[in-house]
C-alpha cells in the first residue's frame, strides 16, 4: 500500500515537471520554431501586420508541428504507455525517459546540420570540464543535438523567409517607381502594393503552397 502511494506521488511529481517544461520542449525539439517564424515573416512581407492574427498563426504552427512530429510522438508514446515499464521510482523514470528520448534523438540528429553540431561539440571543450565533455559531448547526446537543431531551424527559417520576401519587395519597388513616374509622391506605396501582393499571393495559392512546402522540408531526401 505504501509502495503504491509512493509510486503515485513520484509519478505525479514527474508529470507536473514535464507539463511545466512542455512549452520549452515544443519550441526547442519540434518543427514549431521554424514554421512559426516563416509564417510571421510571410505576414510581414505581405504588409498586413494583424491578419491573420497571432492566434491563427500559432495554431497553424502547432497543428503542422503535430503532423510533422506524429511519428516521433507515436514512438515516445509507445515507450511511455508500455505496461511492462516500471515507474515506481526516480530511477525507473530516468530509464523510461532515456528510452522515450530515442525517437526524439533520431529526429534531432536527422535535421541538425553538421556545421552546428560541430560547433557545439568543439565549444564544449572550452566551456565544460573534461568529465562533462566525456559524459555529454557525444554527437548524439541531447546536450549537443538540442542546441544544434534549434540553431539549424532558425537558419533555415530565415533562409526561407528571405526567399519569400524577395517577390514582395519587387512589387513594392515597382509600385514605388510607377508612383514616382506619375508624380504621385504623396500617395503611400503601401496603399497600392498591399492589394497587389495579396492578389499575387492568392493567385499562386500561396498559403497552400507555403504550408505544404514547410511540411516537405522534413521529408527524407530521395
Amino acid at each position: 500500500m505504501t509502495a503504491g502511494i509512493g509510486s503515485s506521488i513520484v509519478g505525479l511529481v514527474v508529470l507536473t515537471g514535464l507539463l511545466s517544461l512542455m512549452p520549452l520542449l515544443v519550441v526547442t525539439v519540434t518543427s514549431f520554431a521554424k514554421i512559426a517564424i516563416v509564417l510571421f515573416l510571410v505576414r510581414n512581407a505581405l504588409g498586413i501586420q494583424q491578419t491573420p492574427p497571432n492566434l491563427v498563426l500559432y495554431a497553424a504552427a502547432i497543428v503542422l508541428s503535430a503532423y510533422v512530429m506524429a511519428p516521433v510522438l507515436q514512438g515516445v508514446w509507445a515507450v511511455v504507455a508500455d505496461p511492462r515499464l516500471p515507474l515506481a521510482s526516480i530511477a525507473d523514470w530516468e530509464r523510461a525517459a532515456t528510452e522515450a528520448a530515442r525517437p526524439v534523438r533520431g529526429f534531432l540528429d536527422k535535421h541538425a546540420t553538421p556545421e552546428s553540431r560541430s560547433f557545439f561539440i568543439e565549444s564544449s571543450h572550452r566551456l565544460w570540464t573534461p568529465e562533462q565533455v566525456r559524459a555529454m559531448a557525444g554527437e548524439r547526446d541531447l546536450a549537443i543535438l538540442v542546441p544544434s537543431f534549434l540553431v539549424s531551424e532558425l537558419k533555415r527559417a530565415f533562409e526561407i523567409g528571405f526567399l519569400l520576401y524577395l517577390p514582395f519587395v519587387m512589387v513594392d519597388l515597382v509600385v514605388s517607381a510607377v508612383l514616382m513616374a506619375l508624380g504621385m509622391q504623396m500617395m503611400s506605396p503601401t496603399v497600392v502594393s498591399t492589394p497587389l501582393k495579396l492578389l499575387l499571393f492568392v493567385a499562386v495559392d500561396g498559403w497552400s503552397r507555403l504550408l505544404q512546402g514547410l511540411i516537405l522540408t522534413y521529408a527524407p531526401v530521395a
